[in-house]
């Protein structure tokens, strides 16, 4: 049973009881409904809820959001639970629906790990059982409307400080029912309480907090507008008004896209449970190269307790990466995560700098972080293969380059895999785990297992040139390219890709990351003399005739002053008069006509990538667009999109550009045939073991 009851005196304990983590779906309101009809048929001094296992309850069934609300409906649960005499002992998790629970009660009590919130707007929605009106009553104004618009989740002690809840206890049932009848009278009913007095302030902080964090998005502002109407409305009007928000966002396009992508990301994390073997726990770790990437990477593991070796060529080369792991110490500092103190005894105690491959001591995972050339790579892997046991997981942090090449020779090849870390690595929730032709599922659920402690999103990946991000970055790029001999200009595709919700623009992005990196990959591919492409020289006479490498030299797709950008019009010229060489008769683009093109070359490559076997699932192509490449998640990733376009209008489009520019755009064969079967993308996201 999803919810049991017992009474027992004069008190009934109702108990939601879930698993794995006790989310409201429609046989919960059932059975919270039966409770409640007993507790008050007996007529108790006391009604107790809570939760069994290690969550109270983690929210509503998001699954049921795509269909219409199906009574009984937790917002009329909650008024009557709101007339009992009720405590919540939160056991738990007490997220969302469970946290309204909490607010319906007239006293709080959480065990010391509890974590309590109201994160509807993550999911593109904005709470529907009174979260908007009773928080205020309960915290005020401005503390209720940072934590609704923010989706923000808090520890217990936390909650404690904010008077979320009203005390702390290892066991909460306990305490519940110790509490003296006098301390939870109907005067405690956040109902009853008087309406928080306006902050005009707050609100305007919270608009502006939520429009800089979640940029187009809809639920956090109109949750703003709700917790405004707790000062301004009687409680009645406020809970019929969050309603009807709640019923009407949680259908539309945006709260779909979250969902898409919470389920996905949900899927991702537990991907080492379906392997079918156990993960070993990876404790010591070996890190070559300490620049920046290494660093990160090992600074990361060490920040889980992993002993790490961090390995350079030289003693010069070993103290330079000390420098730059303790810079990342220090920064912690700065941001109040640890203590001076505690920085230095963790590097002291964690951390192994050293010149070379002589001296390794056993380690359970060694990761290359060297710059991108197969052969230094190669050597790199060939000393590590000598110097450590053949148990030891190798992994290598390319970008771009075969995999399967870089661990040729190797012993053992089972243990060899790619991880690739975004930079900065122990910033960067998304890491493809690259599976080689010789990975084992033993090595594989290991990698899984290790993301999931670095609280990473971990994708799998095959091996292909860039994987599964880079390769549709580079097939974005060549697209906005072709748009620009045929027309546009950078900073009118940058200005449509911003619009359409990217963080930045795709030269705004070149000229941070530096244009030289872009054109060594060009040049290794050698796209010059690669048949059956349009090749646009643009970018590449960026480098070679301009000498524009992007920021760090001042110049690049933009000019820069003070490190402010501006449309250059030196680049507009070479823009312009490349295009003019290649006999291009300039046209207008819409705003909507760029994003519109970049996106369904996105669509296109990860076709390709689904088609060839280098993704498993299409969710996983979103997951990685939205964690690695700021692809916006209100939108769900490109694979979303493409179904809510519909495959048929994709279908429609994709041939229209093939037939007009055949050298530039093709049509998937997958593409047709889930148009014929009538099939979606979705339809292929079934979890594969």
């Amino acid at each position: 049973m999803p919810v049991t009851h017992r009474i027992t005196g004069d008190t009934c304990v109702i108990t939601i009881d879930n698993p794995p983590v006790n989310v409201i779906g429609l046989a919960v309101r059932e059975g919270l409904v039966a409770a409640l009809d007993a507790a008050e048929a007996a007529g108790v001094a006391r009604v107790v809820v809570t939760g069994a296992g290690r969550a109270f309850v983690a929210g509503a069934d998001a699954r049921e959001f795509d269909g219409d609300p199906v009574a009984p409906h937790l917002p009329d649960i909650l008024r009557r639970l709101e007339r009992l005499p009720a405590i919540a002992a939160i056991n738990g998790a007490a997220l969302g629906g469970g946290m309204e629970i909490a607010l319906a009660c007239r006293a709080r009590i959480a065990h010391p790990r509890a974590t309590l919130g109201l994160p509807e707007v993550t999911l593109g929605v904005v709470p529907g059982a009174g979260g908007t009106q009773r928080l205020p009553r309960l915290l005020g104004l401005a503390q209720a409307v940072a934590l609704i618009s923010e989706g923000r989740v808090v520890g217990a002690d936390q909650a404690l400080a904010l008077g979320l809840v009203d005390a702390l206890a290892d066991d909460p049932l306990a305490a519940a029912l110790a509490l003296p009848a006098a301390d939870f009278g109907p005067e405690k009913a956040l109902c009853d309480r008087p309406a928080p007095a306006p902050d005009d302030a707050a609100l305007d902080t919270a608009r502006k907090a939520a429009a800089k964090r979640a940029p187009g998005q809809i639920a956090p502002q109109r949750a703003i507008d709700l917790v405004a109407m707790a000062a301004a409305a009687p409680m009645d009007q406020g809970l019929a008004a969050e309603r009807e928000v709640f019923l009407t966002i949680r259908r539309q396009e945006q709260a779909a896209a979250l969902r898409h992508l919470f389920f996905a990301e949900r899927a991702a994390t537990g991907r080492a449970r379906t392997l079918g073997v156990t993960p070993a726990e990876v404790k010591t770790a070996v890190v070559v190269g300490g620049g920046t990437m290494g660093a990160a990477i090992a600074y990361a593991l060490a920040g889980l307790g992993i002993a790490v070796t961090l390995v350079e060529t030289t003693p010069e080369a070993a103290a330079r990466a000390r420098t730059n792991v303790e810079k990342l110490f220090d920064e912690a500092v700065k941001r109040a995560k640890t203590t001076a103190e505690q920085a230095a005894a963790d590097l002291a105690a964690r951390f192994r700098f050293v010149a070379g491959y002589d001296d390794l001591p056993p380690a359970d995972i060694a990761i290359e972080a060297a710059f991108e050339d197969l052969s230094v790579k190669r050597a790199i892997f060939a000393a590590l293969d000598a110097g450590l046991p053949q148990t030891t997981i190798l992994a290598t942090n390319t970008s771009y380059l075969d995999v399967n090449a870089i661990f040729a020779g190797i012993r053992a090849p089972g243990r060899c895999l790619g991880l690739h870390f975004f930079a900065p690595a122990h910033v960067m929730k998304l890491l493809e785990i690259v599976r080689a032709e010789g990975t084992g599922p033993a090595t594989l659920a290991t990698a899984f297992r290790l993301a999931e402690r670095l609280r990473k999103i971990p994708v799998e990946a095959g091996v292909c040139d860039g994987f599964i991000g880079n390769r549709i970055l580079t097939r974005y790029r060549q697209t906005t390219d072709l748009m620009l001999i045929e027309g546009a200009l950078p900073a009118q595709i940058d200005t449509a890709m911003e619009a359409f919700g990217m963080a930045m623009g795709p030269y705004a992005v070149q000229d941070l990351s530096g244009l030289d990196i872009a054109y060594a990959n060009r040049q290794r591919k050698n796209l010059r003399a690669q048949p059956g492409i349009r090749y646009v020289p643009i970018a590449d006479r960026m480098v070679e005739d301009l000498k524009r490498l992007g920021r760090k030299t001042g110049a690049g797709w933009y000019d820069y002053t003070d490190g402010r950008r501006s449309p250059s019009p030196v680049v507009d010229d070479l823009v312009r008069r490349t295009a003019a060489e290649a006999g291009v008769t300039p046209r207008a683009f819409t705003a909507a006509e760029i994003a519109d093109r970049a996106l369904l070359a996105m669509i296109e490559e990860g076709l390709y990538i689904l088609a060839e076997g280098i993704a498993r699932r299409p969710a996983d192509i979103d997951l990685v667009l939205v964690h690695g490449y700021a692809f916006p998640r209100w939108r769900g990733g490109p694979m979303f999109a493409a179904d809510r376009l519909g495959l048929p209008a994709v279908l429609a489009r994709l041939d229209a550009l093939a037939a007009a520019d055949p050298l530039s755009w093709r049509v998937p064969g997958l593409l047709r045939d889930l148009v014929a079967q009538g099939h979606t993308l979705a339809s292929l996201n079934q979890e594969k073991t």
